[in-house]
């Protein structure tokens, strides 16, 4: 008798372009490319996590079209079947989906589990048990599997998914119902659900049997499954890249959350403490980074970098490759020095980022973005 192991398949989404990391972080070379404090690359790390789980011949990889290169080049163990390359960004819903149709080609009763390539986390082990617990109770069932991560503060940057009260101990883990999404709050409604205890982050971590998620499309997105049928029918095809191009033009952007998820009455949710972090923020690399005594935090993508000499500063955070880089007499800054762009900021207004990267565009600055 099978394992549901032996059913179980990785989607890595990679086509993300975040903008929070700029000008580390670009259009051309989002940040799952990048070494954000290790020797490997956030997608390398993430698909080593996995595949410690799930073989690298059941890895699927689904990125952007402008980044399908980089991720052959980084992760040359996935087959090159198994890399999908998006021709345009339709948010999480599609990419989902369209993975999930690759792993139901090799195997009808394939259970998937979806992770992202730019996401960091402590304890790796924690994470394949909690990873494998889904695996383990998608496989048999029609519920549709998330994990939530136990929050450690009031976060603004994350979305919150609350919980009913009824959940049943498994062993080392609580399963529950899911009640409500809430979209990223303000600090004082984080605050409250910290206190109220029913609430989790939203890492979008999915776990399904690709029936499952076949029967939630149909039900929640019926337009976007003429787009999938059209896709499904052509994988293993000389003409999957065309068709895909073709139904990607007009299907929907919309992110798995508001496509299915808050409309799903059979989501279920494992607690995950693994110590996980989107790297959303230069600040949040401080945090994660290795200090000094002085509390400085160097980020190196190369290995060839120039030094860092810093005098009477502390607790800054110095992201550089290819010139030196010195410092004297500040605090709490973060500084960045990319080959055409040099930003400094103090740490506090990291999420401002995003600010600087919409003046750019205003401006028609768009080759440094």
């Amino acid at each position: 008798m099978s394992s549901y192991l032996d059913h179980a398949y990785a989607v890595i989404l990679a086509g993300g372009s975040g903008t929070r990391l700029w000008p580390m972080s670009r259009d051309n070379k989002p940040k799952q490319f990048l070494k954000l404090g290790g020797n490997t690359t956030l997608l390398q790390q993430a698909a080593r996590r996995i595949e410690r789980v799930i073989p690298w011949e059941k890895i699927i990889v689904v990125t952007n079209k402008d980044y399908l290169e980089e991720v052959r080049q980084q992760l040359p163990q996935v087959l090159p079947e198994n890399i999908v390359a998006e021709p345009t960004k339709r948010d999480t819903a599609m990419a989902m989906a369209v993975g999930s149709l690759i792993a139901k080609h090799y195997d009808p009763e394939a259970i998937v589990t979806n992770i992202a390539s730019d996401h960091v986390l402590n304890d790796e082990a924690e994470f394949q048990r909690v990873i494998t617990k889904a695996l383990e109770l998608a496989g048999p069932s029609n519920h549709l599997l998330t994990v939530g991560i136990k929050p450690t503060d009031p976060n603004v940057n994350f979305g919150y998914i609350q919980v009913n009260p009824d959940k049943v101990e498994d062993g080392r883990d609580l399963i529950c119902t899911v009640k409500s999404f809430k979209e990223k709050p303000d600090r004082a409604t984080a605050e409250q659900f910290l206190a109220e205890g029913d609430y989790y982050w939203n890492a979008n971590m999915y776990t399904w049997h690709v029936q499952a998620i076949e029967t939630a499309f149909k039900k929640y997105m019926p337009d976007m499954t003429v787009h999938l049928a059209k896709i499904e029918t052509a994988i293993g095809t000389p003409e999957f890249q065309q068709v895909l191009n073709t139904e990607y033009e007009s299907a929907e952007k919309i992110s798995i959350d508001f496509a299915i998820s808050e409309k799903a009455d059979n989501l279920m949710l494992i607690p995950g403490d693994f110590g996980w972090d989107d790297v959303g923020l230069w600040s949040t690399v401080y945090q994660l980074g290795e200090k000094d005594t002085n509390g400085t935090v160097v980020v190196r993508d190369g290995a060839d970098a120039e030094p860092v000499v810093a005098v009477d500063s502390h607790n800054n955070l110095i992201s550089t490759n290819h010139r030196a880089v010195t410092l004297v007499g500040v605090d709490n800054l973060v500084v960045v020095d990319s080959d055409d762009v040099v930003m400094v900021m103090p740490r506090e207004r990291a999420a401002e980022v995003k600010k600087l990267v919409g003046k750019l565009q205003e401006e028609g600055l768009d080759k440094y973005l």
